[in-house]
């Protein structure tokens, strides 16, 4: 199928912005390959603190002669996803050496749990966690021990994180490990009655916390489709997995051989071998776009209208929220997965998961398939299932048809004519509208405002019963200069309430909401926020007062305060709060004043690093 003229153009729309810093990227990784550190520059002094430890593989690192795979690992046993990690390194280096490499753990790095974090100080340390995670892999990686890299990450802020950091080192090739999703729980539909129920006093503490022990129960992803699983997702349409890797559950033997293919794999592509596949090749304008193509046919997290233009800037490629706007327009919404959903990701991978979307997507042409994978020869060798034939890993060809159309549909019957995910601007600035999970009925919305600068008010006025009625809760000086850019997910139990109580309700932010914010209509991401810059700057969301009308239309793309132009211009913006301490905060100070805007994916150091 020829590619879609509106997939054609972005691309090339992306390439034409993309070229000089593009061009340069190219020519770094090229450098770093040719005249950059690497095991044979390094001393006998250096090299003998690096293989001082190797017990079992010492004698073969210090010969230099067997490849050597760098393992950037973010396991903690607190996290569910990341717990499974624990035995992987030492599994890993058995597998290396059954195709004569060795393998050593290069470095570990943070993994924040957003679940945890949720509505706490901590979660506004959540964002910037995600670059903290590119310094500690790029930290890792400077060691010069390594010929590739095998990297164990799954969730929210730690896969775009692990890839920034690793993209500085692009000429080397680069797989990552996926761990797999917990066996499914307590329907999320479920959960979030309960919830509900709570935030109205109807149900105690005891039994929510009954309810969310059932559904976040065992080691493994969580499996409603947010962010994590999202990242999951992009993963297998960028081609950085062994095919169909990403939703196995752990500890199962499929998923073991799948960890053993891909260390056999990433010693395959070398640079002294005739498979040569760097990451920084592997990521090129063409991988981004079916990246984003993935998420909008998925109905994929929100956090990644941030990450991905951080991803694509540490690769030299420029990627805009018009871009996935315009491919928004086009690309069908083909999987049901809650929030949109019943359903979680293990109903989606029995349905026929990866591969029957991405076989989908090719046949519609609407993903590029010509793109260098880690595995094959395109994209349609992630078109397979994997799967166990005896003790032997094979590939199958995607179902034909869906197993399940509650869940996924083709491209020719979508859930949605389209992608579920809208720029919105106006004279309140640009900002990211996921109508996926929403009713078109709740599209557009206008209503008073009512102003806060903290969430934890939101639900004070909501228990206070001052929030009864048709409104738009504006929270703002929540963006990533302000105060790190935490997610606001707690909010959505309570305007659940009161949209189900018949109000007409949005919110419009600069800060984020959850790869599991779901059925009310939300404005996120706002930019500039209200705090713009460091030099006393602010943006139009400090201006708006409590009884201003505010509408918001996905129909027509628009976000606009309903105030006459020059009576707004000439208002003294807002404040904002003092800047907090405690939980660490202050140390993420620097970040917040260097922070980029949430478009260009809100990082404190791409920007001061020419990127």
């Amino acid at each position: 199928m020829p590619l879609h003229p509106q997939v054609e153009a972005v691309t090339a729309r992306i390439i034409a912005r993309s070229k000089g810093s593009r061009g340069r990227y190219l020519d770094l990784i090229a450098r770093e390959r040719d005249k950059g550190l690497n095991r044979t520059a390094l001393s006998c002094s250096n090299l003998a603190h690096g293989f001082a430890a190797s017990e079992g593989d010492k004698a073969t690192i210090r010969a230099g002669k067997a490849f050597n795979i760098g393992i950037v690992t973010a396991y903690n046993d607190m996290l569910s996803a990341h717990q499974p990690y624990g035995r992987y390194p030492e599994q890993m280096k058995i597998h290396a050496r059954e195709v004569g490499a060795t393998a050593q753990v290069a470095g570990g790095v943070p993994a924040m749990c957003d679940g945890v974090t949720q509505g706490q100080s901590s979660m506004e340390l959540s964002l910037f966690s995600r670059d903290t995670i590119a310094l500690s892999t790029a930290v890792a990686l400077s060691h010069a021990m390594f010929e590739g890299v095998a990297m164990l990450g799954i969730c929210d802020k730690i896969v775009p994180g692990l890839l920034i950091g690793g993209l500085r080192f692009g000429h080397l090739p680069t797989i990552l490990v996926p761990g797999g999703p917990m066996p499914s729980g307590l329907p999320n539909k479920e959960k979030q009655r309960i919830r509900q129920l709570h935030v109205e006093g109807k149900v105690g503490k005891e039994e929510l916390l009954e309810a969310e022990s059932q559904s976040y129960h065992s080691p493994g992803t969580c499996t409603f489709y947010g962010t994590a699983n999202s990242n999951q997702m992009m993963m297998e349409l960028m081609g950085l997995h062994m095919p169909g890797a990403a939703f196995v559950n752990p500890g199962t033997k499929l998923r073991q051989e799948l960890t053993r293919a891909a260390v056999h794999r990433v010693a395959a592509i070398g640079w002294e071998g005739a498979d040569y596949r760097p990451l920084g090749h592997c990521i090129d304008e063409k991988a981004i776009v079916n990246a984003v193509v993935g998420l909008l046919a998925t109905g994929g997290s929100t956090n990644h209208a941030i990450h991905l233009p951080a991803i694509a800037r540490a690769a030299g490629i420029q990627l805009d929220w018009e871009d996935m706007d315009r491919l928004s327009a086009v690309v069908p919404m083909i999987a049901n997965v809650y929030p949109s959903g019943q359903g979680d990701v293990n109903h989606f991978h029995a349905a026929g998961g990866m591969a029957y979307t991405i076989a989908q997507l090719l046949d519609a042409g609407l993903v590029h398939a010509d793109i260098l994978t880690v595995a094959g020869t395109s994209l349609a060798d992630y078109a397979r299932e994997p799967a166990l034939d005896g003790d032997r890993l094979v590939w199958n060809p995607a179902p034909a048809e869906t197993r399940d159309d509650s869940i996924l549909r083709p491209v020719a019957t979508p859930f949605r004519p389209d992608g579920g995910m809208r720029l919105v601007q106006g004279n309140l600035g640009r900002g990211t509208f996921k109508t996926s999970a929403v009713d078109p009925s709740r599209w557009t919305i206008e209503a008073p405002a009512r102003v806060f600068a903290d969430q934890a008010d939101v639900n004070a006025a909501f228990k206070a019963g001052e929030l009864d009625r048709d409104v738009v809760v504006v929270v703002r000086f929540q963006g990533p200069r302000a105060n790190g850019m935490p997610e606001l997910h707690k909010l959505t139990p309570p305007l659940g309430v009161l949209q189900d109580r018949g109000h007409r309700v949005a919110l419009v932010t600069d800060g984020r909401m959850s790869g599991a914010s779901g059925k009310v209509p939300a404005a996120i991401h706002m930019s500039p926020e209200a705090l713009a810059d460091g030099r006393g700057a602010t943006g139009p969301l400090a201006r708006v007062r409590d009884g201003d009308i505010i509408k918001l239309c996905a129909n027509t793309g628009r976000i606009d305060v309903l105030v006459d132009e020059a009576e707004f211009a000439a208002r003294e913006p807002a404040l904002p709060p003092e800047d907090a301490d405690g939980t660490g905060r202050e140390l993420f100070a620097l970040f917040r004043q260097s922070s980029d805007t949430a478009e260009r994916g809100a990082s404190p150091f791409l920007a001061a690093a020419g990127l």
